[in-house]
């Protein structure tokens, strides 16, 4: 890659020149939000879609309808769990083309891209399907020497990882424990989830009450080793890779959701967790009023094929993958 094949690689690296090494946070979001060139900002610009069969990956808002019909049906009772009433707001933080919309009547439904305001104040629910492994992160290399920061730097016409400054403050306290969990390793790498924090802010004060829904990948601390060279994956074509730092623009990047770390953070700013389970285990409970014979209502032979293999992907490939995470707040 050279800075001519690639103007957001050119941006970067006039950036990089002109202030020296950025942080991977900074990079991450100009490469995936940069208003010119990231990647969703030039998705959407060309009405392009990322996700789905002719784009980069898939997520299980494509499994459609059965995932609707389904989150409907959980979105309903959970409704009725909160006492919130008929009507109320759901809101869907991260809503891409917004495909929820037609499965979730008896609600007033919002779609929240990332970058746009928060909406007005509401009571209702807040569904955030694969929001926060898109979030910015930070990158550490750590060993017994301890913790420094990862930077991005540019030699001989590529972007390159440049060790730099040891790890201060609360995120070093957040390095050190998660640390304690790769003992007998030389080394390992680590995120720092840096924008969560303002991202439930921006949530909480859109949400007056109600609850939270967090569906993604990630993890728990204590599996945090199951993960030592870090979880920043890039992907293209369907195509997986770990080198996230070239074509940036041109390539999705995401990082592991670190659960134990968003409630946590939840909490601090006055969520209630109502538990943390895989995705399968909450469709399941989702779909036993009927034993998903709504989500599975078609008019034809073919059709009810169709959504019986979309089920099934959802139980028994992203469901085993993909957690669920629910937030309470002022119920």
């Amino acid at each position: 890659m050279t800075e001519r094949d690639n103007p957001l690689a050119e941006k970067l690296a006039q950036r990089i020149r002109r202030e020296g090494p950025l942080l991977f946070s900074e990079f991450m979001e100009a490469a995936l939000y940069d208003p010119d060139h990231g990647y969703y900002s030039a998705a959407r610009r060309a009405h392009a879609e990322p996700t789905g069969i002719a784009g980069d990956f898939f997520t299980a808002t494509q499994v459609q309808p059965v995932f609707g019909r389904i989150v409907g049906a959980a979105l309903r009772r959970m409704r009725e769990e909160l006492g919130l009433a008929e009507g109320c707001t759901v809101a869907d933080w991260g809503a891409g083309r917004a495909l929820m919309g037609e499965h979730l009547g008896g609600f007033r439904y919002v779609a929240v891209e990332a970058g746009e305001a928060a909406p007005e104040p509401l009571e209702g629910i807040v569904f955030a399907n694969e929001l926060f492994d898109a979030l910015p992160v930070d990158v550490v290399r750590c060993g017994a020497a301890g913790a420094r920061l990862r930077r991005v730097g540019w030699k001989e016409g590529a972007f390159c990882w440049i060790d730099a400054e040891p790890l201060a403050g609360e995120w070093k306290e957040y390095a050190e424990r998660l640390s304690h969990r790769m003992e007998g390793l030389d080394e390992w790498i680590l995120e720092l989830p840096v924008r969560v924090e303002p991202v439930l802010r921006r949530i909480g004060g859109a949400l007056r009450r109600g609850a939270l829904i967090v569906i993604d990948y990630g993890y728990t601390e204590r599996e945090v080793i199951r993960f030592p060279r870090g979880t920043l994956m890039s992907y293209r074509r369907h195509r997986a890779h770990e080198d996230v730092l070239r074509d940036p623009g041109a390539q999705d990047i995401t990082a592991h959701v670190p659960f134990s770390f968003l409630e946590q953070c939840a909490s601090s700013l006055g969520w209630r967790a109502r538990g943390l389970e895989n995705l399968s285990s909450w469709l399941l409970r989702a779909g036993e009023r009927d034993m998903f014979a709504s989500a599975l209502q078609a008019e034809s032979e073919e059709e009810a094929v169709r959504l019986r293999l979309q089920l099934k992907t959802l139980l028994f490939g992203m469901g085993e993958t993909f957690r669920c995470l629910r937030l309470e707040k002022g119920v």
